[in-house]
């Protein structure tokens, strides 16, 4: 197994404290976001780090953005972020690399995320953290077909798509250059 990076490790870390902070056994968190308790005990002791699918489930069980998520675990600093300051989070079993552009901070009501999906790669979600949240998503480079529901875009570089998320979604790079897009998240 590789090695987990530091922020994996940090997330590791903080997502046993949300657990722990709504005092839920394993067996409890299990039962809410349907991930094993064998695989849940791995993720918070750091031995493996959850795809982009399994923390979405987390995110939802605990009623947070997986960007509020991840700027928990970022070490908060300056306002400036040079790019190799900047956490960036993969998921290495679906081909999928989220770098946090802006840099941390609670009081700012959106966040900047650069993503990077390999040709072919498919990620799913089952519902959003947070219902209704607010994003745009401008193409960089590559083609990303993003889905919700029953609605289907086809963003190429340049395109920018505003929306609220609602229900089922997903990211696929259909083309064997991959996608890189950046995707404004605005916290509720």
């Amino acid at each position: 197994m590789e090695s987990l990076t530091a922020t994996e490790r940090r997330l590791a870390q903080r997502l046993a404290e949300l657990r722990l902070e709504k005092n839920w056994s394993l067996e409890a968190l299990a039962g809410l976001t349907g991930i094993s308790r064998a695989s849940l005990s791995r993720i918070e002791r750091g031995e493996s780090s959850p795809t982009a699918s399994l923390m979405n489930r987390l995110c939802i069980a605990y009623g947070l953005t997986m960007s509020r998520l991840l700027s928990d675990v970022e070490q908060h600093g300056p306002q400036y972020l040079r790019p190799a300051e900047q956490t960036v989070w993969q998921d290495r079993e679906n081909g999928y690399r989220r770098r946090s552009v802006s840099p941390p901070a609670s009081n700012f009501q959106g966040e900047l995320i650069e993503g990077r999906l390999e040709g072919g790669a498919l990620i799913e979600y089952d519902a959003p953290p947070v219902e209704g949240i607010e994003q745009h998503i401008w193409m960089l480079e590559g083609v990303l077909m993003f889905s919700m529901n029953d609605q289907q875009w086809r963003l190429e570089s340049g395109d920018c798509l505003r929306f609220h998320l609602f229900g089922r979604s997903s990211f696929h790079a259909p083309e064997a250059e991959g996608a890189r897009y950046a995707l404004v998240v605005c916290r509720p």
